[in-house]
């Protein structure tokens, strides 16, 4: 039931906010970058590390995301100033706005990335093509070309700004309540096809069969990370999105009806992945390019390669956007709460900012880029872009999260919310062990191994 007293708009259903937040973390972090930092990280066994990191840290901080969004009613900068008036903590939730906006901008750029190969691998693009180099040289000149990059970007934040416009439950509750199942049952019947491929038996154990010989701090640090970026913590998305949520609704089973949503979409993404990767003799250690550059030329080969193709990208797009409904509406949120703005004007100038901060992404793509050497930094602006945010800040927001709420906050008022009309938090001993200990040492420790090392997740 929506609270009389709501002017910012609830969800109206349990199932309408699951779908909606678990759209927000099933995005290209589960059905593209799992996949390949799978590969890169030897398999089944660092899916599993990863399913346990989901459990003790992902899952803690979720619930405590959750519980500030929906104690305060605010989005993450306003949530951390009601809590915390007059301190810095405010800094902490303007810093979440500021991670979701900026991983946005780039993030529209490479879901556009899926509209484009949708219609690639529909119009025969890379039908008789020899090999991953020919592949390669499609996706070079595709990502190179401004008005691929930014006119697929456009349209992309077009979409999202369309559904977020219309509000918490007539936008984006509703259109969860479409995306989801139809990408599930996408998702099924391409585990079904691609699992019944011959040889795909060679891609179901390297999945699968755990082997532990080769397992390095990297690989934990990277497990860590995907979990981290795979569930949407740390930017603001999940305080948001509680924000929204029925004081009556159950906090700790939501948190766990979406992670456990997340974990099955990132392993079905995999059952899909490896088995027709290793049918079709390709390398699962592709690395970023895996979905763009090694399968393109590997399923156009198979029976029914262009829908089997088409069917990916669709499918990858549908994740896309359920994730940028998700972050557009941070800065929706945080303009509606601090300025007092229509959604409509809040949604149409934080949709604008954010097409104007992606077009230096878009333009640093390919070797002769206009952006794609910074000075000084001797990289992309969208690889420092998704350094310093989907890294560094989403890192650093997660670690304050956990900080704020076992030690700022305190643990006692986080459980009188979490436990309102008598929901009872049975494990809750546990998560207070958790947040206020394990979380918080974790997650400096994937800090601390990105500063010394140079690497990320």
């Amino acid at each position: 039931m929506l609270d009389k007293d709501s002017t910012r708009g609830l969800w109206t259903s349990k199932i309408g906010f699951i779908f909606a937040a678990a759209g927000s973390a099933i995005g290209l972090g589960n059905i593209w970058r799992f996949p390949y930092v799978t590969g890169e990280n030897g398999g089944a066994a660092f899916v599993m590390i990863y399913i346990f990191f989901i459990l003790v840290i992902g899952l803690p901080i979720m619930i405590s995301e959750l519980t500030i969004g929906r104690n305060t009613r605010k989005n993450p900068y306003g949530a951390f100033r009601k809590l915390k008036p007059g301190g810095y903590w405010k800094l902490a939730g303007g810093l979440g706005v500021m991670t979701g906006t900026l991983i946005l901008s780039f993030y529209t750029v490479i879901a556009g990335f899926t509209i484009g190969y949708f219609f690639l691998i529909l119009s025969g693009k890379f039908s008789g093509i020899h090999g991953v180099s020919q592949s390669g040289e499609i996706f070079a000149r595709f990502s190179a070309n401004p008005f691929n990059t930014i006119g697929l970007s456009v349209l992309f934040i077009v979409i999202t700004s369309v559904i977020v416009i219309n509000g918490v439950s007539k936008g984006i509750e509703k259109w969860s309540k479409i995306f989801m199942p139809v990408l599930v049952v996408l998702l099924i019947l391409l585990v079904f096809r691609s699992v019944t491929l011959k040889g795909s038996l060679k891609g179901l154990e390297f999945y699968l069969k755990p082997n532990f010989d080769n397992l390095s701090v990297s690989t934990f640090i990277q497990a860590l990370g995907q979990a981290l970026f795979s569930l949407s913590l740390g930017g603001g998305g999940m305080m948001t999105y509680g924000s929204y949520l029925s004081r009556k609704e159950k906090l700790v089973s939501s948190a766990g009806y979406i992670a456990a949503f997340d974990t099955m979409i990132a392993i079905l993404a995999g059952l899909i992945i490896f088995p027709a990767l290793f049918a079709m003799g390709g390398d699962p250690e592709g690395g970023p390019g895996l979905i763009f550059v090694t399968l393109p030329s590997l399923i156009i080969k198979m029976p029914g390669g262009i829908l089997f193709g088409a069917s990916i990208f669709l499918l990858l797009t549908l994740a896309a956007l359920t994730t940028t409904i998700s972050l557009l509406e941070i800065p929706v949120a945080y303009f509606v709460d601090e300025r007092g703005w229509s959604r409509k004007k809040a949604t149409l100038l934080a949709a604008s900012i954010i097409l104007l901060l992606a077009i230096p992404s878009a333009l640093s793509l390919g070797a002769s880029g206009w952006l794609s050497k910074l000075p000084f930094f001797g990289i992309g602006f969208m690889d420092f872009i998704v350094i310093v945010f989907a890294n560094y800040a989403l890192v650093i927001g997660a670690f304050l999260i956990a900080v704020f709420v076992g030690y700022s906050w305190g643990i006692k008022p986080a459980l009188h919310e979490i436990e309102l009309y008598g929901n009872n938090f049975r494990l809750k001993r546990v998560w207070t062990l958790l947040v206020k200990y394990v979380c918080p040492v974790a997650i400096l420790a994937i800090l601390g191994y990105m500063l010394v090392t140079g690497n990320y997740f």
